[in-house]
């Protein structure tokens, strides 16, 4: 799949009379006139060798219209395959898209927005004209003569009366301040291209907004730059992102084994020469002009594999936080990282004052606990205001037997894991008031961005769908935002909502696995709506613009059926 490209024109649109048009705005008309300008933005969100996908934007710049009907035509063959958001039909070259049920009324300054996927034989270039409602948008425009109208006294205009409430938010529920959303380097593959960390971290409309990137600790030193040029891409492109760096193992020399692998535990006499080890790499990599923000004590402590591993207790860990954790300085540590985010791991270095004191987060990893007890609030850590992290996670089983998948933007098993079993992972971390998520590797074939892997179908550096949806929480709830209290009607209880306050706006992420979609829902926020921003990722889109509605505290919006909507919400 190649990137996104975009491709966008302003086209005019003349329905019946209409005054003079400069530079895509209309004029003031007379009330008779019923003047409408419109502007198509159409984007084409994903290509691969036989097919495409795209989204088509109207945004409606002058008077309001009950309904809608845009028709272009294809000048190389492309056909429409599948369609969404409206009702599209296409003879020969010639394609109509007009509303669906709920998308048609448009007000000034409104937009709806529809999506398809299509075919090709070779070259897709983008349509060159527009036409709306059966009015060539690219004609000229003429000024006609206003139509008299009777004078008379107006009535007073009613105050229109507030909507029932679908979802509430309120602001005076308090919870966790969000730290982030992130993913790791390879920690034992190559390291991510300046394009792919600017993908994965960026802010822009290809990009994903990772605000956390995890990399490992090697215990060889002289293997330390390998990240390098990821991590100080990542501090420097992206936007307030956190560096946390695990080691997997110390040098085999300072284990009761031995050895790098198969567990084995860090000898007491060598507990000073390990932290001045961890504290050797924040001073690197300090020094190649990256913070390393976090440093786990140790990824994993109670899983002892055949590869880089090492074995802790709640009490050694504990321990050597205690006695040895002031020496790793610039940096603040974290325990545990166990695989289960077992607390026994912890609950020590909590109870204990001198090592709570040296610890700055509680993290941990959720195999087995996605719908598991562990993953829930933490209370002993919030008594002593540590955030909990989600430090990794890794699931891919949509591929059976490794089934070339994972490159087709619609196939349907690679969604429905996505949506049915990442997704839920995310809000139930969000639930349960931990502060980070952080996925296993950012660059997978079954993660944010492809691998090139022929096997599985992806290209190099190209945003999967799996990383689309994860965008939905990391490129709209920023570090700093804090998560306040939602409450929903009947109608909406089929949704998964979780909203944040932040930058002077109100970001809710929302999930319907449900097959049926939820329209016109209404969002009531505490004080008067300036704008609102809905974006939407399923199987058949990826971070579409959706049209949303604004009157006075209430914004409407429509959730499809099995996708995930972020609406950003300026005050």
């Amino acid at each position: 799949m190649q990137r996104p490209q975009r491709w966008r024109r302003i086209w005019p649109a003349v329905l019946a009379a209409a005054t003079l048009i400069t530079a895509g705005t209309v004029a003031d008309a007379p009330v008779a006139s019923a003047a409408t300008a419109c502007r198509v933005d159409y984007v084409i969100s994903s290509q691969w060798s036989n097919g495409f996908g795209a989204n088509v934007t109207i945004t409606n710049l002058g008077d309001a219209v009950s309904s809608w009907r845009l028709t272009w035509s294809f000048s190389a063959g492309q056909t429409v395959t599948q369609a969404w958001n409206t009702n599209l039909t296409q003879s020969g070259s010639t394609v109509s898209a007009s509303n669906a049920s709920y998308n048609g009324s448009l007000g000034t300054g409104a937009s709806s927005q529809f999506g398809f996927n299509g075919s090709l034989a070779g070259a897709n270039p983008a349509p060159t004209s527009f036409a709306l409602n059966g009015t060539i948008c690219n004609g000229p425009v003429s000024t006609p003569t206003p139509t008299p109208t009777a004078t008379s006294t107006p009535s007073p205009t009613p105050t229109a009366t507030a909507a029932a409430a679908d979802i509430t938010v309120n602001t005076g529920r308090k919870y966790q301040t969000i730290d982030g959303f992130g993913a790791a380097v390879s920690i034992w593959g190559g390291a991510w291209s300046t394009t792919d960390t600017q993908t994965l971290v960026g802010m822009g409309d290809h990009q994903l907004g990772l605000s956390i990137v995890r990399t490992g600790i090697s215990p060889v030193s002289s293997e330390w730059n390998a990240q390098v040029s990821a991590l100080k891409t990542a501090k420097s492109y992206g936007s307030e992102v956190k560096i946390l760096a695990s080691p997997w193992t110390a040098p085999a020399a300072w284990k009761s084994n031995n050895s790098r692998i198969n567990g084995g535990t860090l000898l007491t006499s060598r507990y000073g020469d390990y932290a001045n080890h961890l504290n050797s790499y924040v001073q690197y990599m300090r020094n190649q002009g990256v913070t390393i923000d976090v440093t786990s004590v140790q990824n994993e402590p109670d899983w002892h594999p055949a590869y880089d591993s090492m074995a802790w207790t709640g009490d050694t860990m504990r321990n050597f936080v205690r006695d040895h954790g002031a020496t790793i300085t610039n940096t603040k540590l974290l325990v545990a990282e166990s695989l289960g985010t077992n607390r026994y791991y912890s609950d020590p270095t909590l109870y204990d004052a001198t090592a709570r004191n040296n610890i700055g987060y509680v993290g941990g990893h959720i195999y087995g606990q996605e719908n598991g007890p562990n993953l829930s609030a933490y209370p002993l850590a919030a008594q002593y205001g540590k955030n909990q992290w989600m430090t990794e996670w890794n699931f891919h089983e949509a591929d059976g037997n490794g089934s070339n998948i994972w490159g087709d933007p619609s196939n349907l098993a690679a969604w429905n894991e996505t949506l049915d079993t990442i997704m839920p992972s995310v809000n139930r971390t969000m639930e349960s008031n931990w502060s980070a998520y952080i996925w296993w590797y950012g660059r997978r074939y079954y993660s944010f961005i492809g691998d090139g892997e022929s096997a599985f179908g992806t290209t190099g550096g190209a945003v999967l769908k799996r990383g689309w949806a994860f965008s939905q929480y990391a490129k709209y709830v920023r570090p700093g935002y804090q998560r306040i209290g939602v409450t929903e009607s009947s109608k909406a209880s089929p949704l998964d909502v979780t909203a944040y306050q932040g930058d002077g706006t109100i970001t809710l992420v929302i999930l319907n696995r449900t097959t049926n979609a939820v329209n016109g829902a209404v969002i009531q926020a505490p004080e008067d709506v300036t704008s609102a921003l809905q974006t939407m990722t399923s199987r058949y889109s990826s971070r579409a613009g959706q049209t949303t509605s604004v009157t006075g505290s209430q914004v409407k919006v429509s959730v499809p059926a099995r996708s995930i909507s972020t609406v950003v919400i300026t005050l």
